[in-house]
């Protein structure tokens, strides 16, 4: 592992307005995520893990504190800095797949590379081609949205988030529409991509799912409770069932 952490958090704090009053969600959240870390977050609901997700990820901005990912303060960046950035550095995954209705998966998949302006057409092609193949779609890639499973969506979406190769994968939620077969897969998937060398931050409610992640992070009333590495965590399936579906 690297010696800089690739997520660095300190002293978060997070307001929001209700009227005329402030909720403090999040109350002075502080941890480091290695390179090459899985790490779960975990907690009740209504206690600010995807408000802390997208703090991370630059898409909200705290109230308080210092968010530093890959070496850059996301905190003190401009928007324009800060998409640019987020579409090189890190895919996001989310619970409902967001997926562009009248895009084909392929075309999804490609999308990413072409606001970044990475790769030639070809190459953007053959790599969305080789991303659906890695989760199991390579026979749908022209199929839309729509007329594939939300098991299918919920793979594409993890292919579009490793387009540009970005060394953070964050999720939110995102077996949270899956069954459970289908949740472990993706999961299973997740673990293979850590082992690759990806980095994974995942918001989860699924306590099964948590008890198979390496790290936890559990945050309560807007602080973090508990920060342990399990030493019972599973290993990924070698091969996850849609790769082996005739």
């Amino acid at each position: 592992m690297n010696q800089e952490p690739i997520i660095q958090v300190k002293d978060v704090v997070k307001n929001f307005k209700v009227g005329d009053s402030e909720v403090n969600i999040l109350k002075g959240i502080s941890f480091d995520v290695n390179q090459g870390e899985f790490v779960s977050i975990v907690g009740p609901s209504g206690n600010g893990k995807s408000t802390l997700l997208n703090m991370i990820t630059g898409i909200d901005r705290p109230s308080g504190g210092e968010i530093t990912v890959t070496g850059e303060l996301v905190t003190k960046m401009s928007e324009n800095r800060l998409a640019a950035w987020r579409g090189e550095k890190v895919g996001i995954i989310f619970q409902f797949f967001q997926m562009l209705p009248a895009l084909s998966l392929l075309q999804n998949v490609i999308l990413p590379m072409d606001f970044a302006g990475k790769y030639s057409a070809k190459e953007r092609r053959e790599r969305a081609m080789d991303l659906l193949e890695l989760v199991g779609l390579a026979d749908q890639a022209d199929k839309l949205p729509s007329m594939v499973s939300g098991g299918q969506q919920q793979r594409a979406a993890i292919a579009r988030a490793l387009a540009n190769d970005p060394p953070l994968l964050v999720g939110d939620e995102p077996t949270g529409n899956l069954d459970s077969r289908t949740a472990g897969d993706v999961f299973d998937l997740f673990s293979k991509l850590v082992e690759s060398g990806k980095t994974m931050l995942m918001v989860t409610h699924d306590k099964d799912l948590a008890e198979r992640v390496p790290r936890r992070i559990e945050i309560t009333n807007g602080r973090i409770t508990r920060d342990e590495i399990l030493t019972n965590w599973a290993q990924p399936a070698a091969v996850p069932h849609w790769a082996t579906a005739a």
